[in-house]
């Protein structure tokens, strides 16, 4: 189902992305991080709540042996960033010496993966890198090597797949942008 139009909290969205293009850009980082990691058992660390969608078809489309926990941060507020990182739930595994993957739906000032590039790399992992479904490189305030991104999009406010606007829209397996 793609609705012409949504309508979250008085605001209008409009469709954006289909979940056929999505499903094809997961399919691609899936083919790069089985290639990547053919003879390593990664760790996937997830960002909650935005990428529960992302991180569960991303590990269905892979091949190789991994495992999955989860990590919740907050740092939006309404449709912008508050520029203040809080660590809600944190990572309960011990990484030192394996190989991590952090898998986030959408990287846009690059506060939140900044703190969890620092936070998960002091525990000495043996490799730390990020898999995003988007990113935003006109919003980047930190210099962020991210190896794998599914979708560079402009700065465009969206919903859908996972992505809220103050805890609605999620559920909608297409992406919508703020008209």
């Amino acid at each position: 189902m793609n609705p012409d139009h949504i309508s979250l909290h008085n605001k209008q969205f409009e469709p954006y992305l289909s979940a056929a293009r999505l499903t094809a850009a997961i399919e691609e980082l899936a083919t790069r991080l089985d290639q990547d990691y053919a003879d390593k058992t990664p760790l996937f660390v997830a960002v909650l709540n935005g990428s529960f969608m992302f991180a569960a078809d991303l590990l269905k489309a892979l091949h190789i042996p991994c495992e999955i926990s989860f990590i919740r941060v907050a740092s939006y507020q309404g449709t912008s960033s508050t520029g203040k990182v809080q660590e809600v739930l944190g990572l309960t595994e011990e990484i030192e010496g394996r190989h991590v993957v952090i898998l986030e739906d959408i990287v846009d000032t690059g506060h939140t993966m900044r703190m969890l590039l620092d936070t998960l790399g002091a525990k000495q992992p043996a490799s730390l890198e990020v898999a995003s479904l988007f990113i935003k490189p006109e919003c980047l305030q930190h210099d962020l090597a991210i190896r794998y991104v599914g979708l560079s999009i402009p700065n465009d406010f969206i919903v859908g797949y996972g992505l809220d606007f103050d805890g609605l829209g999620r559920n909608y397996p297409d992406v919508y942008k703020a008209v």
